[in-house]
Order: structure tokens, then C-alpha cells, then sequence
């Protein structure tokens, strides 16, 4: 679950990986996607440069009102499982937020969780997930990969598909190619938002909407809170999956320069939120049932520990005199 779910990251020295980026190191930060995505030369997508220009095509739009809390959900590819545990806290704090803003697997867990899908619903969604059914081959690409299963997943599970219409705000935080801007979709198919959200450069085939190229946002924001601020955001929760770097165990050596590059992003917006959460389950992930349950376990167990912080973040202040 990420950009999509795929296969092993760090689930040992020999075949690591986490989270989601974009240089000459992507081949084995995505192993993940690569080794679990290798078999499917069976479901190839002929056309994997569709232009999404409709109506419905994911747009930045203003919403309809100002967010005073905003949950940022930050990329990390398998590690996002990680968000599913700090959903389920939140809801049974009774806590809910103004806007969702998400990079790549916080953009899909962050959309569902906006449409209305509730956090058990998620953490079913995520224990029984084959990451088989999220991506097929690209013939004709650069990419291996198209991320169009995605979309329709996306559109398959949530409620309401439109960005716009959906119970709690939501925006999937994406990177223009062309230039490196960050893009906020804040309206249009939630499908296609995602996906683009979630393009691993490199990997997945970058998403056209109105003539335009998208890819993940890891290399420039993986924890988009500047993003929510720019949308008014006056309180922000961020979740950050992200590997606690400064733990990393004997032979994550090679991937010391890679971990602080996204180190170093992260920073940058964490300094901005009112309130960071970051659970640590270990450095080496995979996909298995049991990382799966033990990023989840420790995802809830870190926000609950938080809850007193958590409940006063999303307080009104009281009324003035």
C-alpha cells in the first residue's frame, strides 16, 4: 500500500527498501514494488499514457471553507500501514479533522478514511489487500508499471468518488514532473488523484491530468504539511512513516544517503505541525501478515499514548468573554 502496496522492502539486508522517492537509488528503494509486481506479464495496459482531461479530472480548488485541524499523512510504501493504527486511535478518541491532506499510501488511506470508509473498514482493507490487484504491466512505457488498478480500487472502495464531494476535505498531495511543483487535487476523480499521488518514479508510469505529468511527491514533500498550511490549515496532526533513521541497524549502511535525503524533507515539515506522530516498528518492512498487524499495533499504540495531546490539538478554544 503506498503508490500501490507491492512487494518486500527491508524485509532483510539483502532485499531492502522504504518509502518512496525518485533518484538513482530507486531501483532498490522500490524492490518492494518490483519483486512482488515482477510476475504479472499476464495484465499488461496497452495505453499507459491516458490523458485525464474530463470534467471529473482531478483539479486544485479552493475549499469550501477554511480547515482549523488538518491530518497530514506522510508516503513511506509499505511503512503506511503504519496510518491504518493512527486512523483506528483517532476515531476511538472521537476525534475528526477539517481536512486530510496525503502523500502516495497516505493519499489512498487518507481518501478512504475522507469518503467516509471508517478505520475498521481500513485496517480489514489493508490485513486482506493483494498487492497483485494494484498495478499491471505498461507496455510501451519507460515504467514497468501502471498504477490504473489503483484508480479503480480507489473508486471500487470508496463511497464517493469526487474529491469534492466527499465528508471531510481532502487533497492528494502529487509532484508535476515538468517542473517539480507540488500539486494539491482537491477536486475531480479520487481515483486518478491517488494514482498520481502514488506514480513511484520509476516504477509506475507518471499520470497525465490536463495535458500535465504527476509522480509521487516523495522527492520533493513526503510530508506534505506545508501543504495543509497553504490550505489555511490552523492545526496540524502529522503522521510521519518514515524510518527513525538514527536506529537503523547493522547493514543499512548503503542506504544511509538515501535515508537522510528523505530525513531531511520530513524535517522540514515537521517543523510546521503542531503535533508529530512517528511509531517505530523497525527498519526492515515487508509485506507480510505479520508487519502488517506489528506496523498497525504500533501505529495505534503510539497515538493512544498521545491522546491527551491528540484530544487538546482538536479542542475549540473556549468563547470569548
Amino acid at each position: 500500500m503506498s503508490g500501490s502496496l507491492a512487494a518486500t522492502a527491508r524485509a532483510r539486508p539483502a532485499s531492502p527498501g522504504h518509502g518512496l522517492g525518485s533518484n538513482q537509488d530507486a531501483w532498490r528503494r522500490r524492490s518492494w514494488l518490483a519483486g512482488m509486481l515482477a510476475g504479472m506479464a499476464g495484465a499488461c495496459s496497452l495505453d499507459s499514457d491516458v490523458d485525464h482531461t474530463g470534467d471529473d479530472a482531478p483539479r486544485e480548488a479552493p475549499l469550501a471553507s477554511q480547515p482549523r485541524i488538518a491530518w497530514v499523512l506522510g508516503s513511506g510504501g509499505p511503512r503506511g500501514f503504519v496510518h491504518v493504527g493512527v486512523l483506528q486511535a483517532l476515531e476511538e478518541l472521537g476525534l475528526v479533522p477539517d481536512l486530510i491532506v496525503g502523500a502516495s499510501v497516505g493519499a489512498l488511506l487518507g481518501t478512504l478514511r475522507a469518503a467516509g470508509r471508517s478505520a475498521f473498514d481500513l485496517k480489514v482493507l489493508a490485513l486482506d489487500l493483494q498487492p497483485l490487484a494494484m498495478a499491471r504491466l505498461a507496455v510501451g512505457a519507460q515504467e514497468r508499471f501502471s498504477g490504473a488498478p489503483l484508480a479503480n480500487f480507489v473508486r471500487a472502495q470508496a463511497p464517493v468518488t469526487l474529491l469534492e464531494r466527499m465528508p471531510i476535505p481532502v487533497a492528494c498531495v502529487a509532484q508535476r514532473r515538468r517542473d517539480g511543483r507540488v500539486v494539491a487535487f482537491t477536486a475531480g476523480d479520487a481515483g486518478v488523484a491517488v494514482q498520481a499521488s502514488a506514480a513511484v518514479e520509476g516504477q509506475f508510469a507518471p499520470v497525465r491530468i490536463r495535458g500535465e505529468l504527476h509522480v509521487d511527491p516523495d522527492w520533493a514533500m513526503p510530508l506534505p504539511v506545508r501543504v495543509a498550511r497553504r490550505l489555511g490549515a490552523e492545526r496540524v496532526l502529522a503522521v510521519d512513516a518514515s524510518a527513525h533513521v538514527e536506529r537503523a541497524p547493522p547493514g543499512a549502511e548503503r542506504f544511509r544517503g538515501s535515508d537522510q535525503r528523505k530525513k531531511a524533507l520530513v524535517d522540514t515539515d515537521a517543523a510546521l505541525a503542531d503535533l508529530v506522530i512517528k511509531p517505530d516498528f523497525g527498519y526492515w518492512v515487508s509485506l507480510s501478515q505479520e508487519f502488517r498487524e506489528r506496523a498497525i499495533l504500533s501505529g495505534h499504540r503510539e497515538a493512544m499514548a498521545r491522546a491527551d495531546a491528540l484530544r487538546a490539538l482538536h479542542a475549540r478554544p473556549a468563547p470569548r468573554a
